[in-house]
């Protein structure tokens, strides 16, 4: 009876793939400058495994392709030849025509359909192969049993680089769910033994909906078992309310004894949902290895030499994120090679290697995982960027001066926002960035930030959490109603004096370790009011004591009053019915023990909120300040919250206020530009503020200029430290309100 290859094809694809990745991973490394032997030993065999195993069924063009390629990896590996980047961009070329052929068979599952190897390609690998003219000794024993390939056929000539570009932006799509799933393991396949034997399977096939069912379905038994917990905690009720006699011994003892099974029966549904969740987990290479095929097929299009480097391809994430992550690295990636790589001539022309360098990482941090894409461009145009914004009314010509390099990085996500000159296939629509944002804050639940040096490259940073099925919540109540926030955007909970609140400018503000944290009440947030009232009214009524939520989203922080903290533990987010999906400021519900359905409130769109409701709410004096209007102020902190409440004051007094994130930020900028004062805190990274004055004093355009600390330090050595550094005032922020900082300002510039 005839063998029916078809049946052997869904097999192959998988394990190709695999070899495929095994084979980019290990020229990622030569690339990288390795010398370890088993890396090049690796590569080989997964070439001849592949070539072997596509001979058994007959797939011609890819065993041409795989064959051609092992010549090459079997004169490197004997030392024959040595690897340098020609022969780095030509293997990899072989690798990506590989994998397209591995694709374009699992599309089909024929193969009767699959093409002909690229002859130009095979050519250029046979002639590299060639070059040392090894002695048939040299060859490898495995290399040596193979027979030689069927001639290539005669096709069209290969695709262009921006077709093969587009493809492998598809291959960033992870399968749909039915095919194949990701998440076995079978071994390679090997030429078949001569007489067959029988072996139990070591893997099952199953369906990516029915997985997903499971899990929904262990999540649902996850959170019914609060219901458990909410009745062992009115059995413990019971048993203090009926302390005394018998009765109330009996209840001491059925209150333990249910403890010990709600315990043990949670210990093992916890274990149990957490298996299940790994099961749906899958490694990032499904997305970091298409990427990287995508680096270079992109890179070829647009005429740039570009190395592409990936580190912890082996992290793995929920499938529901490798799901939503193809997006966002796909237009990160477009935005690196267009936007952020120079040519190689304009980097060659600035004194760098002509080759320009994509790294694509992921590394775990906190529960949280940080995958960035790294280049090392030129950087983005801080002012292109500004002067775009100001022509495209997103801030008004006598404001952009005064925005941060943050601020002004934050325009490139928004949706139509574009610094291209012209739009190309691959940039120019404005459609890219915004994708991105929205995608990492509202589909990943997740924070992404921006770190960039002219000249020297960019980062954009994603923060995601593992998973989007289960997460730690932090329950609240305000007034008789509950909210939950997600664990990793509470920075911390405080409870502290009312007296500890300040009135700076419109707002209410505690000190939190050096730092202004402005004070909200929910309701101010979630109703877009600016909050100062009714911050004071919760005071009042709250006593002496209060709680605060401190939620931190990058560099950025919120304090929210709550009456009482309910609970904390790992729960399952449920989704928002469809109609009620556009609310930006809940991400999910959670369910109680008593059954009761809580929303899941989003830190970042919180943040948001807030910020919008106080620009809503702030009175506008800029005509009320005369003369002060026209000068301009530089305001140095690390703290973000800092710098934004400090130029709020001094805005409103009508001053133009530049930021600066750091001592060594404020002397560059204080450097390329003339202020008529500077205010800086003490405590900063890289340079402090006492630092920072000294240098200042030093500078001819700032010997004179006034100069103030605005500090958490209140020690009497650190104010005369402060005095001999060259400060004109030093101010503490415990005694700090809008009119000490205003007249301290006013008198030294009159």
């Amino acid at each position: 009876m005839a063998l029916d290859i078809k049946k052997f094809i869904g097999r192959f694809v998988e394990e190709a793939r695999d070899h495929v990745n095994r084979l980019n991973e290990g020229l990622s490394q030569l690339d990288s400058g390795s010398q370890d032997a088993e890396v090049i030993n690796t590569v080989f065999r997964s070439a001849h495994t592949v070539k072997g195993s596509s001979r058994m069924l007959k797939l011609a063009g890819i065993t041409d392709t795989a064959h051609q390629l092992e010549e090459v990896l079997m004169q490197l590996r004997s030392g024959a030849l040595a690897y340098d980047t020609s022969l780095g961009q030509l293997l990899h070329r072989g690798v990506d025509a590989l994998a397209d052929l591995i694709d374009a068979l699992a599309d089909s599952a024929n193969p009767a359909t699959l093409p002909a190897a690229d002859p130009g390609l095979c050519a250029a690998l046979a002639r590299a192969a060639a070059a040392p003219s090894a002695a048939p000794s040299e060859k490898s024993e495995g290399a040596a049993m193979d027979a030689p390939p069927a001639p290539a056929a005669v096709v069209p000539a290969a695709a262009s680089a921006p077709e093969r570009a587009k493809h492998a932006e598809h291959a960033l799509s992870p399968a749909p769910a039915n095919q194949a799933p990701e998440r076995t393991a079978a071994p390679a396949l090997s030429t078949p033994a001569p007489e067959p034997t029988l072996r139990a399977a070591e893997t099952v096939r199953i369906r990516l909906d029915k997985l997903d069912e499971l899990v929904n379905l262990m999540g649902e038994v996850v959170s019914s078992h609060a219901g458990l917990r909410q009745r062992l905690d009115d059995a413990n009720a019971l048993a203090r309310t009926h302390a005394q006699g018998p009765v109330g011994a009996a209840l001491r003892q059925y209150a333990l004894a249910l403890s010990d099974d709600v315990l043990a029966q949670e210990a093992l549904m916890v274990e149990l949902h957490d298996t299940t969740l790994r099961m749906r987990m899958l490694p990032l290479s499904v997305v970091f290895e298409p990427a990287s095929r995508l680096v270079r097929e992109l890179a070829r299009s647009v005429g740039k030499d570009v190395q592409c480097v990936v580190h912890g391809s082996e992290f793995e994430l929920d499938r529901q994120m490798i799901d939503k992550l193809s997006d966002p690295l796909i237009h990160l990636i477009r935005n690196s090679v267009d936007h952020g790589l120079e040519t190689p001539q304009a980097r060659i022309a600035a004194g760098k290697p002509g080759q320009g360098q994509i790294r694509i990482s992921a590394r775990s941090d906190s529960g949280w995982m940080v995958i960035e894409v790294c280049d090392d461009g030129a950087g983005i145009a801080i002012g292109q960027v500004r002067d775009k914004a100001v022509k495209k009314g997103l801030v008004s010509a006598e404001k952009a001066p005064a925005l941060s390099d943050q601020e002004v990085i934050d325009f490139i996500f928004m949706p139509g926002f574009s610094t291209a000159s012209i739009i190309t296939d691959l940039s120019g629509r404005g459609v890219g960035m915004d994708v991105v944002k929205r995608c990492v804050l509202d589909d990943l639940r997740g924070v992404i930030s921006v770190e960039t040096r002219q000249g020297v490259g960019t980062t954009f940073a994603l923060r995601l959490p593992l998973s989007l099925s289960v997460m730690r919540v932090l329950l609240v109540a305000v007034g008789e109603l509950h909210y939950a926030f997600t664990a990793q955007y509470v920075a911390e909970l405080v409870r502290c004096q009312t007296s500890a609140l300040l009135t700076v400018g419109e707002r209410q503000v505690t000190i939190l370790r050096n730092e202004f944290v402005p004070v909200v009440t929910l309701g101010s947030v979630l109703h877009g009011t600016g909050g100062g009232a009714s911050v004071l009214d919760h005071a009042a009524t709250a006593g002496d004591s209060l709680i605060l939520l401190i939620l931190r989203v990058r560099g950025e922080k919120l304090a929210i009053m709550v009456d009482a903290l309910v609970d904390e533990r790992d729960m399952v987010i449920k989704p928002l019915p469809l109609h009620l999906r556009t609310q930006a400021l809940v991400s999910g519900m959670v369910t109680t023990g008593e059954n009761e359905l809580v929303n899941v409130l989003h830190a970042p769109a919180l943040l948001d909120a807030a910020r919008q409701a106080r620009v809503q709410s702030a009175p506008n004096t800029a005509d009320s300040a005369g003369r002060a209007r026209r000068m301009r102020i530089l305001v140095v902190d690390d703290s973000l919250n800092t710098r934004e409440i400090e130029r709020d004051v001094l805005e409103a007094s009508g001053y133009d206020v530049t930021l600066a994130e750091d001592g060594v930020d404020g002397l560059r900028k204080a450097q390329s530009a003339l202020f008529d004062a500077v205010l800086t805190d003490v405590e900063m990274p890289h340079m402090d503020g006492f630092t920072l004055t000294a240098k200042l004093r030093q500078e001819e355009n700032y010997r004179d200029r006034p100069i103030i600390i605005v500090t958490s330090l209140a020690k009497e050595e650190d104010k005369r430290r402060g005095i001999q550094a060259g400060a004109d005032a030093y101010i503490v922020k415990g005694d700090f309100d809008r009119n000490n900082l205003v007249d301290t300002l006013r008198s030294l510039l009159a």
